[in-house]
Formats: structure tokens, C-alpha cells, sequence
């Protein structure tokens, strides 16, 4: 692949997943061993903007990298980093399905019911919806997954997808899921 090309396909992954950390872009494109893919990444330096958090870079597109692939959203170095890896990391793990879709509203017509899914994909003809549980309060999980058990009552084709960081937590995910159909990963399990 000629590096124009990999520059874009690198530039298009930001843009589908607002940041990346270099060893999610490494998977991702193949980039082989670390040396080779930072030496990639700072000939980028014109496209992209990075912050260091727990000692590892995470990448997100400047102004000139959101031009050069007409990307609309803004990213800053944010407090929430931890949310986007999860949720990325679950994106690579899942294969990049081309339907997946990131912080997708979910309503249903004449009801009150509404609720925004940290991410949204297709697999076999149902749609999962994905959430990222890194370290907050089970009463806010709660009250997801009993908005997802409401949700059932009008389509109970769906499957709910859980990315979460401790053994107790996702057991208690586990619990309050009854009912649902659900996956649970440990963020470690996926990495």
C-alpha cells in the first residue's frame, strides 16, 4: 500500500472512531512493530494531533486532518479517553463491522421511551447495541438496562453488548441484565 493511501485509511479510522490509540492504530493497519508505526504516525504530524494519557499516545484528527477527509467533529484531549478505547477496542475485536455507528439515539414512536447507545452494529440480522461501562455508577447502568428491558417489550430481537473493567462489575451487569440478551467483556479480554 503506497503511503498516501495508508495516510487516508489511518485518517479514516479517526474519523470513524474520534481516537486511536497507537497500538489500536498498529492492529488496525497492520503497521507491524512499534518503531515502524510511530515513525508512520509523526510523518503524519501535518493530519494529527495526540495527547499522552497512562503513558500511551492516543491520536485524534487536527484541523487539517479533518479537511483532508471532511470529517465534522471536532476532538480536544479529553477526561474521557478510557470510554473511546473501550468502545474502540471492542470495534477492532468485533472486526470493524462497516454498520457500526457510534452514540446512536434510540426511540421508539409513541412511547416515551429513549436512550443513546454508546455504539450501534449488525451482525446476522440483529442489532447490538454496545455500552461502555469504565467506572460509572451502577444506579446509571441500572437505569439503561431498564430502559433496554422496555425496549425488549417492543423488539425483543436485539442483543446488548457490554464492555466493562472489573470481574465484580461485570457481574453485576450480569444481574441486572436478566431477561436480555447480553455479551460481557472485561476491557482486558479485549485489548
Amino acid at each position: 500500500m503506497n503511503r498516501e493511501k495508508r495516510e487516508e485509511a489511518i485518517l479514516l479510522s479517526l474519523r470513524r472512531c474520534d481516537y486511536l490509540s497507537r497500538e489500536q492504530i498498529q492492529k488496525m493497519h497492520n503497521l507491524g512493530q512499534t518503531r515502524n508505526a510511530q515513525r508512520i504516525l509523526s510523518n503524519m504530524y501535518e493530519y494529527l494531533s495526540f495527547f499522552t494519557d497512562e503513558r500511551r499516545k492516543v491520536y485524534y484528527l487536527n484541523a487539517a486532518g479533518r479537511e483532508r477527509v471532511q470529517a465534522e467533529k471536532i476532538r480536544k484531549k479529553t477526561a474521557m479517553i478510557n470510554h473511546y478505547l473501550m468502545r474502540n477496542d471492542l470495534y477492532i475485536t468485533k472486526g470493524r463491522p462497516s454498520s457500526w455507528k457510534n452514540e446512536v439515539k434510540i426511540t421508539i414512536p409513541n412511547s416515551k421511551l429513549s436512550l443513546i447507545a454508546d455504539a450501534v452494529y449488525i451482525f446476522n440480522k440483529i442489532h447490538h447495541f454496545v455500552e461502555i461501562d469504565y467506572k460509572q455508577s451502577m444506579h446509571k447502568n441500572a437505569s439503561k438496562i431498564i430502559r433496554y428491558k422496555e425496549l425488549s417489550t417492543f423488539n425483543p430481537q436485539f442483543s446488548l453488548v457490554w464492555v466493562t473493567t472489573t470481574q465484580f462489575r461485570k457481574k453485576k451487569i450480569e444481574q441486572l441484565c436478566e431477561g436480555l440478551k447480553v455479551k460481557i467483556y472485561l476491557w482486558e479480554e479485549i485489548r
